[in-house]
């Protein structure tokens, strides 16, 4: 079975193996190797030899002879193999039968050392500090959603894990020297992260919450903080934009390099509303000090409470609650005061947002489309007509996630207008006089339509 399932790969591969060879297991192991150059140009010099009328059926004719490679392996290749040898041979002569070595050759094809990074650091917390195998971790990100079986092996995950050194503590950044340092004025840098909470019964599962906190670094004050059920693109911009709403503008955000915080709505958001977004170095996670030390009085102080987790916004209520009137509000050990009133001393020169129309255009999505001849273009397979004559012109299109409700367009970076729906029956045109066939009779004195008069005499042409 195992030699049959070896030689099914091998044929694949476009090389068969000669059932007369004494040893089965050394030829199957070595035929796996891809043929060298001298033998390929052995094969195509045996077309012009072979039998047949046309190229297809000489060959076809050489892909049922064998052939004895370097090491004594007699082989056979199928006549689509040997097609491609000759059709690279003719394009680019021998130079197209040298062996190319793959470019992601030991790497995952399907998911990048980056994702399996940031899965293998949020599934070490399960294990709460006790000893692990690779197998475990695996398990768990599988298990959590973090990664699908379907994306990589096992194998494939232990070979990238070690390959990376994914779990060795990395001697530069624990040896890395830090100064303690703040900033001046409040809204000059916000740290931002993602801490793993408790267990909330949702129907018949359990699922961990996830808090996603802001927190000033002048001022210490905790912007806004709130759990959800899940972390993604969308539950951070909820957070994003309540903490935007409440402490104003910040000049720059300072998060890790995880996939929601580094992707392209979030990009989006900070150059619109013109925020520095800056990552701090890859397995640094001691460089946002100030929101790990908050995490840490989270847990000691919130999370060792007699806590209702009946419903997630009974719980959220109960954390602001404590994030307002104590944490907030209590002297900071390291600012000497309380990070609100700390706060309080620079909100001259806070940058609010108005809450508006156009201010939540700031967080919508943002694709590029080319509108059409008839001056509408395409979103999800929804048209929409441009606001103005944009016809055979490359827009940048706003529009909530979910929605469709609200749809801006933008052109050259001017905001242009709200583009709406198509309607073709509204734009039927209708003659300026509408006709109705009661007006033929009393135009002419000839005859009404009527009942009484199906059939009226029409006017003559003058």
């Amino acid at each position: 079975m195992a030699r049959q399932r070896m030689v099914s790969i091998a044929e694949m591969n476009g090389v068969g193996i000669a059932s007369d060879h004494s040893n089965p297991i050394l030829t199957t192991e070595i035929s796996m190797k891809n043929p060298t150059p001298y033998l390929k140009m052995r094969v195509l010099g045996a077309i012009d030899m072979a039998p047949g009328i046309s190229i297809r059926d000489r060959i076809r004719h050489v892909s049922q002879m064998p052939f004895t490679d370097e090491d004594g392996i007699v082989r056979t290749f199928t006549w689509r193999t040997i097609s491609t040898w000759l059709y690279r041979y003719k394009s680019q002569g021998v130079t197209g039968m040298q062996n190319k070595t793959r470019s992601d050759k030991g790497s995952p094809r399907k998911v990048v050392p980056e994702k399996v990074l940031e899965a293998v650091e949020q599934a070490l917390p399960f294990f709460r500090g006790k000893s692990h195998r690779l197998s475990e971790i695996y398990r768990v990100c599988i298990e959590r959603g973090l990664l699908r079986r379907e994306e990589i092996a096992p194998n494939t995950f232990r070979r990238t894990v070690a390959q990376f050194e994914m779990l060795k503590p990395d001697a530069e950044v624990t040896n890395k020297q830090r100064l303690a340092f703040s900033k001046e004025h409040a809204n000059e840098m916000w740290q931002a992260d993602t801490m793993f909470g408790p267990y909330l019964k949702v129907g018949s599962h359990s699922v961990q919450t996830k808090l996603i906190a802001f927190i000033d670094d002048a001022s210490r004050v905790l912007c806004h903080g709130e759990f959800f059920l899940q972390e993604n693109i969308d539950t951070l911009i909820k957070a994003l934009r309540s903490a935007l709403y409440k402490r104003g503008v910040p000049e720059s955000l300072y998060v890790d390099n995880g996939s929601i915080y580094s992707s392209k709505e979030i990009t989006l958001i900070c150059a619109r509303i013109g925020c520095i977004l800056c990552h701090t170095p890859v397995r640094d996670g001691a460089a946002k000090g100030k929101i790990e030390r908050f995490f840490r009085s989270v847990r000691e102080g919130f999370l060792i409470r007699q806590l209702d987790l009946s419903s997630l916004e009974v719980f959220n209520r109960q954390f602001i609650a404590w994030v307002e009137e104590e944490y907030n509000d209590r002297t900071h050990s390291a600012i000497g005061m309380k990070p609100i009133d700390r706060f309080g001393l620079d909100l001259k020169r806070i940058r609010f947002l108005p809450p508006n129309d156009v201010t939540d255009e700031f967080f919508f999505m943002e694709e590029t489309r080319q509108v059409k001849v008839d001056n509408t273009f395409s979103i999800k397979n929804q048209r929409f007509e441009a606001p103005a004559d944009l016809r055979n012109r490359s827009i940048q299109v706003r529009f909530d996630r979910h929605s469709f409700s609200k749809v801006i367009v933008y052109f050259k970076g001017s905001r242009i207008g709200q583009a709406q729906p198509l309607d073709p029956t509204a734009n039927d045109r209708h003659p300026n006089h509408p006709f109705h066939p009661s007006q033929v009779g009393a135009a002419s004195g000839q005859g009404d339509f009527s009942p009484s008069n199906p059939n009226p005499q029409l006017p003559k042409s003058p």
